[in-house]
């Protein structure tokens, strides 16, 4: 490979007229070079050329919404998602792009399954920080899937100053790229949401049964940076988690997270993908405590499980008697995944002094109870009835781990809106669970 950069429109080169192309899911996504792609798809179709008969683009989680999304390409250009996202939920819904059922420690896998090219390798494109003096890129925010498919498949980078450059299993030497590009796209921000009142309740309560010098697994939402935030009077945490948010900031920052106690990756704050604010991206460049990993690592159950005291924390939408959690379907239509709420609850369930906690308000913003007697007909479970361990609302815990179905439906109840408890005790007792 030649020590200048490449065009954008140089990776069209690389392409096979059905080529499997992967994506990182977020910031690590190529925006120039996927709209080169789409530019060089777009002059097929105009021409009415058989240049391109079926690219297919395998992503979780994108931030940006493209033309293939919406299917403006037909079947020359189509997208696979694991994992969606505020822009792709609409294209799914309208059945212009595939969706595959994913715990998200599998997708490297599932993915090999489905990218076979006739070469037997699919393309990644992906961002990167620049190259540094030793002719390594980094692929900075994002690990995730893509990370194992260096050195299997061939990588065409666009690199961008706004890239931080991460340590970890995220690096790739200029000899194992087949090209790459220079852009000066920002990278989206993520601000955290606003934990309210209720969020900091819930909070509380996880905090308070979160033991000094565990490692932590926090997802995204208001009710995580809710507990991230509860946690600044803890010692010696560690973190092993898919996503690294602004949250672990402070923490680390004021030496609440230093990992000493952790069993793997001592004093490293492990993750797979990063997603925030600038400053969060700022605080990742070249900061040798932070680890970027490949998912299929991070995020495996038996990799967890060997971490004592791990914690889990995970939201949801939805719980019933038997303590299923629906945490990617609202009203039986889909809103996102699996993700990797399973694959942490899993390992906590499994890890000496571990557990899962799964949190969420009591109640929707129209009040409706969000403990359910069962789940809505199209739900979906995420967590399922033989893994949950504690579920929290803003009025307590509910302990499930080991608990008969009686004692599960009592206890949630217990944690449910006072206003809904009479209506979900009758309809328990008609059930025969009470």
């Amino acid at each position: 490979m030649s020590d200048a950069p490449n065009q954008p429109s140089d990776v069209v080169d690389l392409l096979d007229p059905d080529t499997r192309i992967i994506v990182p899911l977020a910031n690590g996504e190529p925006t120039a070079v996927l709209d080169a792609v789409e530019d060089a798809v777009a002059a097929d179709l105009a021409c009415d050329g058989n240049r391109f008969t079926g690219l297919r683009v395998h992503q979780m989680h994108a931030l940006h919404d493209r033309r293939y999304l919406r299917a403006e390409f037909g079947d020359r250009m189509k997208h696979i998602s694991y994992f969606l996202s505020h822009v792709t939920r609409p294209h799914f819904r309208n059945g212009t792009i595939g969706l595959v059922p994913s715990h998200f420690s599998e997708v490297y896998e599932m993915m090999q399954h489905r990218t076979p090219d006739h070469d037997g390798q699919p393309l990644v494109i992906a961002a990167a920080s620049p190259p540094d003096r030793h002719g390594y890129f980094s692929l900075g925010v994002s690990a995730d899937y893509v990370a194992s498919f260096i050195g299997r498949a061939p990588f065409f980078l666009e690199v961008t100053d706004h890239m931080p450059r991460t340590f970890g299993r995220n690096q790739i030497h200029a000899s194992q790229v087949a090209g790459w590009c220079r852009s000066d796209r920002p990278l989206v921000e993520v601000q955290p949401a606003e934990a309210g009142d209720t969020d900091r309740t819930i909070a509380a309560h996880v905090a308070e049964r979160i033991p000094d010098g565990a490692t932590i697994q926090t997802g995204i939402g208001a009710i995580p940076n809710a507990i991230m935030a509860s946690l600044a009077g803890h010692r010696d945490l560690g973190v092993h988690t898919e996503l690294l948010s602004d949250g672990v900031v402070d923490l680390i920052e004021s030496g609440v997270v230093n990992g000493v106690r952790k069993r793997l990756n001592r004093t490293k704050a492990v993750g797979t993908f990063a997603l925030g604010t600038n400053r969060l991206n700022d605080f990742l460049d070249e900061n040798t405590a932070v680890e970027l990993h490949a998912v299929r690592y991070v995020n495996d159950p038996r990799v967890i499980a060997q971490e004592t005291n791990f914690v889990s924390i995970n939201a949801t939408l939805s719980v019933d008697f038997l303590g299923q959690c629906a945490s990617e379907t609202i009203d039986g239509q889909y809103y996102s995944s699996s993700g990797g709420q399973n694959d942490f609850a899993r390992g906590a369930m499994y890890s000496d002094g571990g557990q899962g906690f799964v949190v969420l308000h009591s109640t929707t913003n129209s009040g409706q109870s969000k403990i359910v007697p069962q789940l809505a007909s199209g739900d979906v479970v995420t967590t399922p009835k033989n893994t949950v361990d504690k579920v929290v609302t803003e009025f307590g815990v509910a302990e499930l781990r080991y608990a008969t179905v009686r004692e599960r439906t009592r206890r949630l109840i217990a944690v449910a809106h006072p206003d809904h408890r009479a209506d979900l005790t009758a309809r328990a007792e008609a059930m025969n669970y009470l």
